[in-house]
């Protein structure tokens, strides 16, 4: 356990923004944090995984738990399938790395995601046509109030796009400290029919890809376009893809005849942020050290010293601009404190 006071968070949040913390508490430990959480019962607490969905817009005056608990496992081995735990630190890109190196399948997809294990599942993290909850069996979490432990089934979560019980209805009410996953061992069930990874495949001559092919073709496709928030701050994606009625979709298609898409449902329809960004001319824009990257204009940068404040008015002109031209309000993907 490390307990400063009064520290930059600078390094714990992908977008490199200067906040401090009151007092900052690295916990290493299960039951680290349980003494912790009894000690801390009657004050407000703000709990930091990777720092890689989450802008923060001002000091945080609050006891800060750094969830570092580290441990991965094989929990149990079937003819096909595979079930593995990671600990809420673990990195989860490495730990991505982990289970295509021992040449399993589930996870290849979604390589090169910024962030840590244990906020995985509030997310629902996602990309390239697949999601966490494809794969997800359990997470184990501990209650804030309580210290009681909870196991998470797949139903439990109610998982959505982008969205989980711990995002919506449990918000702030528990600590994922582990989760579980299920990868196939054999029979792999990729996901390659996504443009870019197919395309990436087709031109290395790779016909009967493996699970490390897809995840090699994903990490070419995100470093080609995203930034490395260890170079430039970023946190990924900050706007939600926005899902809108199949008839106002219509109505766009006829006015933007360009306009890509996504069927969701019979009534609804998904349209890609970026391209909607993109068409307000504001891709590359730059306030300052705030800006909306010049390849991919969903993602919002810090080119060095940008205050969070300064990122949050520029998402701010993002979504005037974008309501103004086409009358959709994106909703942030990242967490805005």
């Amino acid at each position: 356990m490390k307990i400063l006071t009064n520290t930059s968070l600078k390094a714990y949040n992908t977008f490199g923004i200067n906040a401090s913390a009151k007092q900052f508490i690295e916990i290493q430990h299960e039951d680290e944090l349980m003494h912790l959480l009894k000690r801390f019962y009657t004050e407000e607490i703000f709990v930091l995984g990777g720092g890689s969905n989450m802008l923060l817009t001002k000091d945080i005056d609050k006891t800060v738990f750094y969830i570092n608990i580290l441990g991965k496992k094989i929990v149990e081995e079937f003819e096909n399938h595979v079930i593995v735990e990671a600990k809420a630190g673990e990195n989860w890109h490495e730990f991505v790395n982990w289970t295509i190196e021992k040449g399993y399948g589930g996870l290849e997809n979604l390589s090169l995601i910024p962030g840590n294990v244990g906020t995985a599942p509030v997310q629902n993290i996602g990309a390239y046509g697949v999601e966490l909850k494809d794969v997800f069996v359990e997470c184990e979490a501990i209650h804030r109030q309580t210290t009681n432990t909870r196991h998470f089934s797949l139903q439990d979560c109610e998982f959505g796009y982008r969205q989980s019980v711990f995002k919506s209805a449990l918000k702030n009410q528990y600590i994922i400290t582990k989760v579980r996953f299920k990868l196939t061992t054999q029979t792999h069930q990729l996901n390659k029919s996504y443009g870019a990874i197919k395309t990436v495949l087709e031109s290395k001559g790779i016909e009967r890809p493996q699970p490390k092919d897809i995840s090699e073709a994903v990490i070419e496709i995100r470093q080609s376009k995203l930034p490395d928030p260890k170079e430039i701050g970023n946190s990924g994606s900050f706007f939600k893809n926005p899902v809108i009625e199949s008839s106002v979709f219509s109505q766009l298609k006829r006015q933007f005849p360009n306009i890509p898409s996504y069927a969701v449902s019979e009534t609804l329809t998904k349209v890609p942020a970026g391209w909607l960004i993109e068409q307000t001319g504001l891709k590359g824009f730059r306030v300052g050290d705030a800006g909306v990257h010049a390849k991919q204009a969903l993602v919002l940068v810090n080119y060095g010293n940008a205050t969070g404040k300064q990122i949050q008015n520029l998402a701010f002109l993002v979504q005037k601009k974008v309501i103004e031209k086409f009358g959709i309000l994106l909703e942030p993907e990242v967490n805005i404190f």
